[in-house]
């Protein structure tokens, strides 16, 4: 860190990655004392206000996120990745969950900042992620050893094309809440209202929409003005906490809510999902994996809307969103007829949109 003026320098790399954008620093560029990191990095996204106006932010969840990456020194690992939630209207960073959709960014991350060597082709970057001890495998197109960006993958939720970086993730199950099912049971009932609370990846509370009178088909504007329906989501989820060992998430971003309903769009499910007060663009890719996997094992609040209908041990499962789908391809197995997924593969893709430094008050430091 130099500082200039009133202002601290740091550098900073802005991406998108997946449906997200975010700024990525190396950890050793950023205040070891937590405390302190986190004035800067809301500093950085400009929080709390509903504009962030003052900040790099874009006024929305999916634009105030922040991925915090430093060389590995486990022997699964390239890197670790810490994810950081910085909140729009709050002085708060949560550091409570995994963003996939960030993920996608970190490889080509760390092979533009040194830390990963690319190779002559494509360059396999394991990424430990911090956040609750996963570890995820992204392949990133290096041909002559430099970041390819430009492909023909493309992503609902993004314009345009860009390279495919696959994901594979396993272990997730209890990523966050220590089981698959933290509650043990496939169904519970919260406030009268039959909920499946799951964690594969990102802990979610699914709901069957029309249990809520609504279609899920609806907008994400018309969930966003739909105060009644908000206060009823936040109040399950309020109770859904203590229930998935996460206790009390009044000031936590977990666990994040998801309407579903039957696909209209040749799908196996459709989603409206809530991160966890506003809905969801498209969906989170972990919160994806969560989705289709409780779309896979009988008993589910899914029941019923699901299209998947056989048992084959590698199932493409196609999450509709507001936006789009969200292919999951899950490996599953059948011991003595009890269904298990055992890893998680889909793709993403990343674009490196701004490298440069992020201006941080030099007062925010001496606190």
């Amino acid at each position: 860190m130099s500082a200039k003026s009133s202002q601290t320098r740091i550098p900073c790399m802005m991406m998108r990655g997946g449906t997200s954008k975010g700024a990525y620093f190396l950890a050793s560029d950023l205040p070891a004392d937590p405390a302190t990191r986190d004035r800067v990095l809301l500093a950085v996204m400009g929080s709390p206000d509903p504009r962030q106006i003052d900040g790099l932010g874009g006024a929305d969840p999916l634009t105030s996120k922040v991925a915090i990456v430093s060389r590995s020194t486990r022997d699964d690992a390239d890197v670790d990745y810490l994810f950081a939630q910085v909140v729009v209207n709050e002085a708060r960073v949560d550091y409570g969950q995994n963003c996939g959709n960030i993920l996608a960014g970190v490889g080509p991350f760390a092979i533009e900042r040194g830390l990963v060597d690319a190779r002559p082709d494509s360059t396999r970057v394991a990424i430990y992620m911090a956040n609750t001890g996963q570890i995820a495998v992204a392949t990133v197109s290096t041909p002559g050893g430099q970041v390819m960006y430009e492909g023909d993958a493309r992503i609902d939720g993004v314009p345009g094309t860009a390279a495919a970086i696959p994901l594979e993730f396993r272990d997730t199950a209890g990523s966050t809440c220590g089981v698959l099912l933290p509650t043990g049971h496939l169904k519970d009932t919260i406030n009268g209202i039959e909920v499946t609370c799951i964690d594969n990846g990102m802990p979610l509370v699914l709901i069957r929409a029309h249990d809520l009178e609504r279609t899920g088909y609806e907008s994400r504007e018309q969930f966003d003005a739909d105060e009644e329906l908000k206060a009823r989501i936040e109040a399950i989820r309020l109770v859904a906490g203590p229930l998935m060992n996460l206790g009390d998430v009044s000031e936590r971003t977990v666990p994040k809510m998801c309407l579903v309903a039957a696909p209209r769009h040749a799908g196996t499910i459709s989603t409206r999902s809530f991160i966890p007060h506003r809905c969801h663009a498209s969906i989170g890719v972990l919160g994806a994996v969560s989705v289709a996997t409780a779309a896979v094992l009988p008993g589910t609040v899914c029941d019923g809307l699901s299209t998947l209908r056989d048992s084959e041990s590698r199932q493409r499962v196609s999450v509709e969103h507001p936006t789009g789908e969200f292919t999951v391809e899950l490996v599953m197995s059948d011991d003595a007829g009890k269904r298990e997924v055992l890893s998680a593969a889909l793709l993403r893709t990343a674009r490196w949109l701004m490298d440069g430094v992020a201006g941080i008050p030099a007062t925010l430091f001496s606190r």
